[in-house]
């Protein structure tokens, strides 16, 4: 069995209401300088920045559980991304953060961007990874249809294992998974799964609710309104050797008023979590430009 290293720390979380009922789990990650919002893709949760979010020493970060995954609660009546977006603001709200830099993964960068549609001048700028903002050629050509390869593997995921080391070396052994960066793996493992008394995981985002989630990736109207959004936007891709949401991340980087497009070949989808130093400083590189007189400010050490 693969040996699984002791996940990053990370602090309790921060219980804060949003829409639709739902209590979203918040964590501050503490620092000084810029403030920086953290939202994960589908299926994770916060704590799988964590490698990541040691790299941007001079900012003051905080990151979020959306609905439905980590410890935030599943909201009663459907899993629809303008919710995550609601659930963005009300962190920002919750922290009194000022004009912070979003950085997003997959569908954490579709809830960036849906967040600042829904309430613009929210952000100083926006870092988004392979964002699931999908242009309706992409939609019309089967990469958004209800019989989403994703969603049905979701409900066939496997919810429950012995142990957290027996997750780990499972994920640790195939893809996509595999590609994670050992810390990152032991980051999902110990806080996107619950441990129960008998010792055995589950997963804290259950398969349906994940379901749920991907099937709605195609059914939000937020490429139809990036025109709308003002601040600076990267938009990072990985290799399109794999289809997928990089082979639409330049369509979104130019329907973007301030948008530009950072290529990374030697990644894939799950980039931020395969090279979490990399995409650190690349992120740090962007806060700099996007803030650069430590605009916000409310950190603390």
């Amino acid at each position: 069995m693969v040996e699984p290293p002791a996940p990053p720390p990370f602090p309790e979380p921060v219980l804060v209401p949003s829409t639709g009922g739902v209590t979203v789990a918040a964590y501050d990650l503490g620092g000084t300088g810029p403030d920086v919002v953290l939202v994960h893709a589908t299926g994770f949760c916060a704590a799988v920045w964590a490698p990541m979010a040691a790299g941007l020493t001079g900012c003051r970060v905080v990151a979020l559980d959306v609905r439905g995954h980590g410890r935030s609660t599943v909201p009663a009546h459907g899993m629809e991304w303008s919710g995550t977006a609601d659930d963005v603001l009300a962190v920002v709200d919750h922290f009194g953060l000022d004009r912070p830099v979003g950085l997003g993964h997959s569908m954490g960068g579709a809830a960036l961007l849906l967040a600042e549609q829904a309430r613009p001048g929210t952000f100083a700028g926006l870092w988004v990874y392979e964002p699931i903002v999908m242009p309706e050629w992409y939609v019309l050509q089967g990469g958004g249809d209800g019989s989403n390869p994703l969603a049905e593997g979701a409900r066939r995921r496997r919810p429950t294992f012995a142990s957290a080391d027996e997750a780990y070396a499972n994920f640790a052994a195939k893809p996509p998974l595999m590609l994670l960066a050992p810390e990152a793996l032991a980051a999902y493992v110990a806080h996107g799964f619950e441990e129960q008394p008998d010792g055995s995981v589950t997963l804290r985002c259950r398969p349906e609710v994940e379901a749920a989630n991907y099937e709605m990736g195609a059914r939000h109207d937020g490429f139809a309104h990036l025109g709308e959004v003002a601040c600076p936007v990267v938009v990072l891709r990985g290799s399109d050797r794999v289809p997928g949401p990089a082979g639409f991340a330049a369509d979104v980087a130019d329907a973007l008023p301030a948008g530009t497009l950072e290529d990374r070949p030697e990644l894939f989808h799950f980039g931020p979590l395969e090279a979490p130093a990399a995409m650190a400083a690349s992120a740090r590189s962007f806060v700099g430009s996007v803030a650069p007189d430590g605009a916000g400010g409310h950190g603390q050490d």
